[in-house]
C-alpha cells in the first residue's frame, strides 16, 4: 500500500509540475518548483516512473515478462546512451568563452548554478525521451553534441514515453525486426504466436516513416523560404532550431530551441499541421496492425519459432531502431548539430 501511494504521488507530481508547466509556467526552471538537486532528482524519478511501469504492465498482460525485459532493456540502453553523450557534451566549455580571458569550465550558459550542467543534460535527455516537455535549462544553450541528444531521442521516439508513443513506436520496430530476422534465418516471422506477413510490415513501416516525413517537410519549407527570417541564429545552429521545433511538434514533446520567433501564424499553423500528421496516423497504423494480427489464429510455439525474449533479439531490435530510425534522420542531423559542432571545434 505504501509503495502504491508513493507511486501515485510521484505520478501526480510529474503530471502537474513537469507536464503542464507547473503553477508558475516555466515548470522546473523556477526555483520555487525545483529548488535544489534533491527536488531535481525527485522530478526525474517522477518523469520516468509511469512510462517504465507501462512496460512492466505489458509483460504481465502478455504473460511474457522476459519479452518485456528485452523491450525495457533496449529502451534503457538508448536512454543511458543519450544521457552519457549529453553529459559528455555539456562538461565541455561553451564556444561563447573561446578566446576570452576567463577560466573555461563546463558549459553553464542557460543553466542555474543550483542544478549545474550534469543534471541539466540528464533532464534534457529524459524529458525528450519520455515526451514530457519540461525543462530545467535552456536547450538552445546546450553545446551542439549535447543539443543533438534531445533532438535524436524525439526523432527515434521509442524510449520510455509517458504518453505511450514510445512503446507504441517500439512495437512497430519489433514487427520490422521480427520480419527481418525471419528473412535472415529462412523462417516465417511470428510475433506473440501470430504470423507477421507483408501487410503488417507495410503498415509498420508507414507508421515509422511518416514521422521523419512530416518533420522534414516542415523543416525544408522554413529553411528554404523567407520564413527562415524568424530564426535569430544563422548557419547550422539556426537550422538546428528549425529542425528541433518540428521534431518536437511531431513527437508531441513541447520543448524547443527557443532561439526563434515561433509565436506567429506561420509557425503556429505549420507546427499544428505537423503535430496532427505526426500523431494521428502514427496511432491509426499500429491499431490496424493489431487488428490484422488479432484476426489470425495463434501458431503453436516450436523449436523453430523465433524467440523474442533473449539477448539475440534484443540486439536485433536495437540494430533495427538504429538502422531504420537513426539513418532516416542522419542527413538532417549532419546539416544541423553535427555541422554546428564542427564549426565550433574548428579554429
Amino acid at each position: 500500500m505504501a509503495i502504491a501511494t508513493l507511486a501515485l504521488g510521484l505520478t501526480l507530481f510529474a503530471l502537474f509540475f513537469c507536464l503542464v508547466g507547473g503553477f508558475f509556467g516555466p515548470n522546473s526552471t523556477h526555483p520555487f518548483e525545483n529548488p535544489n538537486p534533491w527536488a531535481n532528482l525527485l522530478s526525474i524519478a517522477s518523469i520516468l516512473l509511469l512510462p517504465m511501469a507501462s512496460i512492466v504492465m505489458a509483460g504481465i498482460m502478455l504473460r511474457d515478462r522476459k519479452h518485456a525485459m528485452v523491450i525495457f532493456g533496449v529502451m534503457l540502453t538508448l536512454l543511458v546512451a543519450g544521457c552519457v553523450i549529453g553529459i559528455f557534451g555539456e562538461v565541455e566549455p561553451s564556444a561563447a568563452t573561446l578566446g576570452l580571458p576567463v577560466e573555461r569550465g563546463p558549459n553553464m550558459e542557460g543553466k542555474d548554478v543550483r542544478i549545474g550542467p550534469v543534471a541539466s543534460a540528464t533532464w534534457a535527455a529524459i524529458t525528450t525521451a519520455t515526451s514530457n516537455g519540461s525543462v530545467n535549462s535552456m536547450h538552445d544553450s546546450l553545446n551542439p553534441i549535447a543539443g543533438l541528444v534531445p533532438m535524436a531521442l524525439m526523432m527515434l521516439n521509442v524510449v520510455f514515453s509517458g504518453i505511450g508513443a514510445g512503446f507504441e513506436n517500439m512495437l512497430m520496430y519489433i514487427i520490422v525486426a521480427v520480419f527481418i530476422a525471419g528473412l535472415m534465418v529462412g523462417r516465417t516471422p511470428e510475433y506473440l504466436g501470430k504470423k507477421v506477413e507483408a501487410k503488417e510490415v507495410k503498415l509498420a513501416m508507414l507508421a515509422l516513416l511518416i514521422h521523419p516525413f512530416v518533420i522534414f517537410c516542415g523543416t525544408a519549407v522554413f529553411a528554404a523560404t523567407t520564413w527562415k527570417a524568424f530564426v535569430a541564429n544563422p548557419g547550422p545552429h539556426g537550422f538546428s532550431e528549425i529542425l528541433y521545433e518540428f521534431t518536437s511538434a511531431a513527437a508531441n514533446n513541447g520543448s524547443g530551441f527557443e532561439g526563434l520567433s515561433d509565436n506567429n501564424p506561420a509557425w503556429n499553423i505549420a507546427t499544428g499541421i505537423v503535430l496532427l500528421l505526426g500523431r494521428f496516423p502514427a496511432l491509426i497504423f499500429p491499431l490496424a496492425v493489431a487488428g490484422f494480427l488479432a484476426k489470425k489464429k495463434r501458431v503453436p510455439q516450436t523449436s523453430g519459432t523465433l524467440r523474442t525474449d533473449n539477448l539475440t533479439f534484443a540486439g536485433m531490435l536495437l540494430g533495427t531502431v538504429v538502422l531504420v530510425g537513426a539513418l532516416s534522420f542522419m542527413p538532417a542531423v549532419v546539416l544541423g548539430p553535427v555541422a554546428d559542432h564542427l564549426t565550433v571545434v574548428t579554429p
